[in-house]
């Protein structure tokens, strides 16, 4: 059976969306709901994971903060930002975490190639990479790659939650008040800084077009 596929047309509040992500992860567990795919955004928040280092958080006072309890540092969510709550049986899928987050990564790969984009996943760095040779290289001659997509879970009894966020037009200054995701040096990106017209509608589009791929049926898998 597929997942249930939800949008949010509002941004929605982070305690809000915790809560409805708890609750629908025990329905899950007990077998009274499906799993699910939520598209949603935030209103501008930073938010800590359980690695998250509290000097990488440069500039508290300029957005809320919020304790996430999922893997990963500090990362940012706004506007312009399609987060997307992954609710899945990760039990039914194999029970091994790691080509679990390989898979979410996989899949956002397959979901920017849509858009002709190019994404790499990098060892010790979580989530989706794009090379920028139009930039310098760092100091050490290490060519620049921006960031694009973020990804942080965490597990109830082997049903996951939290999942990804694609940066599409958020406001990039937004991400200057933490070090994302602990990493310093490379940048922050988005479809459209990359000079592609993606509205959120063509990614959720590309997402639900390439999810089978990546993911099969709990049946099949």
């Amino acid at each position: 059976m597929q997942p249930d596929w939800i949008t949010s047309d509002a941004p929605v509040p982070y305690p809000d969306a915790l809560t409805a992500m708890q609750d629908r992860v025990a329905s899950i567990r007990n077998g009274t709901a499906n799993e699910a795919i939520w598209l949603l955004e935030h209103p501008a928040l930073y938010t800590a994971g359980t690695s998250a280092r509290p000097a990488d958080l440069t500039d508290p006072a300029r957005f809320p903060v919020y304790e996430a309890r999922r893997g990963g540092q500090y990362t940012y969510h706004g506007p312009g930002q399609r987060v997307v709550y992954t609710m899945l049986d990760v039990g039914a899928r194999g029970r091994d975490v790691r080509a679990f987050v390989q898979t979410l990564e996989t899949w956002v790969i397959a979901a920017l190639a849509e858009f002709g984009l190019t994404g790499h996943i990098r060892e010790g760095r979580v989530g989706v990479w794009i090379e920028r040779p139009d930039k310098p290289p760092l100091p050490d001659g290490t060519p620049r790659e921006d960031k694009i997509a973020a990804i942080g879970i965490r597990l109830s009894k082997w049903v996951s939650f939290h999942g990804l966020s694609i940066n599409v037009e958020p406001n990039l200054s937004h991400f200057n008040g933490i070090v994302p995701c602990g990493i310093t040096g490379h940048g922050i990106t988005s479809l459209v800084d990359l000079g592609l017209p993606v509205t959120m509608d063509d990614l959720d589009a590309a997402l639900k077009r390439t999810f089978g791929h990546a993911f099969p049926n709990v049946s099949d898998a």
